[in-house]
């Protein structure tokens, strides 16, 4: 077996058992039952994600996976490609909005080249896992080879048993790449069978003409490439990209590693969307950050079938609402870990 089937074959269903053996630990905890609300589906979901009952989630990574897009070249963004290589560079010094949430959290954020079009110079903090300079025009074929994207997602894998060595006990996805808001569109367009109207928003902030050129795009990709939606390697190497395969690819290889991964907004989730068509198990290894403006988002989760754990209108991802959703999760950790039985604080239970 190549590394994507071996890892596909080590994805189990969680451990339902330990879901209902921690609620019975927090329920013993001095606060009324459920009173933590989803806290508590934080702590019990780790536990299981894990299986440690005394999960250590000190160490928290963020990857945000960057890659260019042939299909820039129809007008789909508000920015040119070359943003692409700058602001892998402000992420890298520090600048970016992932960085300063990411420190915020306490989180370590480790920037991958997996498809910019542009050779950097070695950089701390930067690695190289370049598979292509970017992807072709998926209006007008395939925008990578099966090849190309099997390496992409090995990528992912590779750095989620890299994590699994390290002791890494959080690990977050984050992306950035000038128009991929075009491909994630066209995938959850495929799987879903949607109309690229229905999931297609203005991604860095396009007027209403750019929005049209953009649905247009989509819809000549569809019917140029005939993505099969039974098929999701196949529509990720149609119409998707390099970093949204990488993503797949840590998402993948985390539910192996039994490591808990924060998916970040629209891009993230549709590297996690293909991820979850290739073993429905896992799903239950993803906490959803947040649900961005891109209304093509709510479609995605409601396919996995997950919750978000925030709405704060956000867009800009990178990997942004990971770090502020992994401070959550690491919240209701330490509740079950460091908050008082009844029998501790000596405070009488709650009556039947």
């Amino acid at each position: 077996m190549n590394l994507l089937e071996t890892t596909l074959s080590r994805i189990l269903p969680i451990d339902t058992e330990l879901l209902e053996q921690t609620q019975a630990r927090l329920d013993n905890k001095t606060k009324p039952l459920g009173s933590l609300g989803r806290l508590e589906e934080f702590a019990r979901k780790t536990v299981a994600i894990t299986g440690k009952t005394e999960p250590d989630l000190s160490k928290k990574v963020i990857f945000t996976f960057a890659g260019d897009h042939g299909v820039v070249e129809e007008g789909v963004s508000a920015f040119p490609k070359e943003v692409t290589p700058q602001m892998v560079l402000n992420i890298l010094q520090g600048g970016a909005g992932v960085t300063v949430l990411a420190h915020h959290s306490g989180a370590e954020v480790r920037v991958v080249d997996v498809g910019v079009d542009f050779d950097f110079e070695p950089t701390p903090g930067l690695i190289d896992m370049k598979v292509a300079k970017g992807t072709r025009n998926l209006a007008k074929g395939p925008a990578m080879t099966l090849e190309e994207t099997l390496q992409a997602i090995n990528v992912g894998i590779k750095l989620s048993n890299q994590c699994k060595e390290e002791g890494i006990g959080l690990v977050g996805t984050g992306e950035m790449g000038i128009g991929n808001t075009t491909p994630s569109s066209a995938i959850i367009a495929a799987i879903g069978g949607f109309s690229p109207e229905q999931v297609t928003h203005r991604g860095t902030g396009i007027n209403d003409r750019s929005l049209q050129v953009k649905v247009n795009t989509i819809k000549r990709g569809l019917e140029v490439n005939t993505p099969d939606p039974s098929d999701p390697l196949d529509v990720l190497t149609k119409v998707g990209g390099l970093e949204i395969a990488a993503i797949t690819g840590l998402v993948l290889g985390c539910a192996a590693n039994r490591i808990p991964v924060v998916v970040d907004g629209f891009i993230s989730t549709a590297g996690a969307l293909i991820a979850s068509e290739l073993n429905k198990n896992v799903r239950d290894y993803i906490f959803a950050a947040h649900e961005s403006v891109e209304i093509g988002h709510r479609f995605m989760l409601d396919r996995i079938d997950i919750k978000p754990l925030l709405n704060l209108e956000m867009r800009l991802g990178e990997g942004t609402g990971a770090a502020l959703a992994m401070h959550l999760i690491e919240a209701g950790v330490k509740i079950l870990l460091e908050m008082a039985t009844f029998e501790q604080a000596g405070v009488a239970g709650q009556q039947e």
